[in-house]
């Protein structure tokens, strides 16, 4: 059997062009946890209702899972990727008409269509960057292109620190409109550039020799009679994502919170911090990306899990700089998680690849459901609220441990 590559020389400057969209969102998706923050000061809104940022946001992955996943089925991933870009632009320019309203609900609206983009090119871009070579290197491809998914991810709060918090001149809701100007501008740079890029004929798994399919280098269903809902790991693989984002949404949206109300630093400070804990996540997945080629991506998401958990536990104790430091070290054993819950929902699906793309996307709704409700404990002890996330990162330590096999 031949050492499956990483990927080929042919797909490279696709490779490069469809990770760098994970950066992209990556952006965008901490963004919000800022403006959950800012909202609070500017527009007197509580926790509680602040939490409605990530209900908007993640709501949208619900909404436009599916038809994201029908469109790409329909007009391929390239253009798959030209929406997204499209929508992704599209809200960030709905800010100006809801900062010029002063209007919490209108940027709800704008943050909602602003994450149909994301929904859209998190659906797209997943199974084709798993397409973009060997499958069995498809768990490596994929948790390398997150990898810079958590460089967008710092690059986020820090941009919302520099503008937002820091941005002395520019006060109120006005410097929340600049910025996403530029965020849109620049969106709609990258989606005319991307409509240049000439896309290479990808493998149709169906139509794969023999040969690759004996070798496990392509995706085929193993029972080719069985329907989608019938794969027990792809279930339970949409079921964790649900559970996993839901951690996320929660763990991020009151980072901010927890370090201006426990660790007594201005907000400005505290997204800085926040920026660092992306950065824990980078190397998390860089550190995952290179443990996966001794140790098994399932086993390796059960022991992340596990350490999960113990962060979560110490970081409710309000411990002072010890439960900050496991505040930031959730997002390091958090790293890996939804790329491999991603890439092991999707293992061995043959036609039904695409599909599930669009299903375990829709999963992400879960980071619309915990906010809210971390914020109403949040509102009384932000610490106490870091006890909801243990039970997210029980089920998704289940799913490494057992749960992930495909029969």
């Amino acid at each position: 059997m031949s050492t499956p590559k990483f990927t080929e020389r042919k797909f490279i400057v696709t490779f490069i062009f469809v990770t760098s969209l994970f950066m992209l969102w990556g952006i965008a998706i901490t963004m919000g946890d800022v403006l959950n923050k800012h909202f609070q000061n500017v527009l007197d809104v509580s926790k509680a209702q602040s939490g409605l940022v990530q209900f908007s946001i993640f709501g949208a992955y619900f909404v436009m899972g599916i038809p994201a996943g029908l469109f790409m089925k329909r007009f391929g991933y390239k253009n798959g990727v030209l929406l997204g870009l499209f929508l992704y632009a599209a809200g960030a320019f709905l800010f100006v008409p809801a900062s010029n309203a002063e209007s919490f609900l209108f940027f709800r609206v704008a943050l909602f269509v602003l994450a149909c983009g994301l929904a859209t090119l998190e659906t797209v871009a997943h199974p084709f960057v798993a397409s973009l070579g060997d499958q069995r290197t498809s768990d490596q491809r994929i948790n390398f292109a997150q990898s810079f998914n958590a460089l967008g991810a710092v690059i986020g709060p820090l941009l919302g620190a520099h503008f937002i918090f820091g941005n002395t001149e520019s006060v109120g809701l006005d410097s929340v409109k600049l910025l996403y100007i530029f965020i849109g501008l620049v969106i709609a740079m990258v989606a005319v550039s991307f409509f240049f890029v000439k896309v290479p004929p990808l493998v149709d798994p169906h139509a794969a020799s023999a040969a690759a399919v004996e070798e496990g280098a392509v995706n085929v269903d193993l029972e080719p009679g069985k329907k989608l809902i019938q794969h027990r790991h792809f279930i339970w693989a949409a079921i964790a994502q649900f559970f996993n984002v839901a951690a996320q949404g929660g763990t991020w949206a009151f980072f901010i919170n927890y370090g201006v109300e426990k660790m007594g630093f201005t907000d400005e400070r505290s997204a800085h911090y926040f920026a660092l804990s992306m950065v824990m996540m980078m190397a998390g997945r860089f550190a995952g990306t290179y443990l996966m080629k001794f140790i098994a991506p399932n086993k390796l998401l059960a022991t992340f899990a596990a350490c999960s958990i113990l962060m979560c536990v110490i970081v409710a104790q309000s411990w002072g700089w010890p439960s900050f430091i496991a505040l930031l070290m959730i997002n390091f054993f958090f790293s890996i998680m939804f790329p491999t819950i991603f890439s092991l929902g999707l293992k061995n699906l043959g036609a039904h690849t695409q599909r599930a793309s669009s299903f375990i996307v829709m999963g992400v709704v879960g980071g619309a459901v915990f906010p809210p409700l971390m914020g109403m404990l949040a509102d009384k002890d932000v610490a106490h609220a870091y006890y909801l996330p243990i039970i997210c990162y029980t089920v998704i330590f289940l799913f490494g441990y057992r749960l992930y096999r495909t029969k």
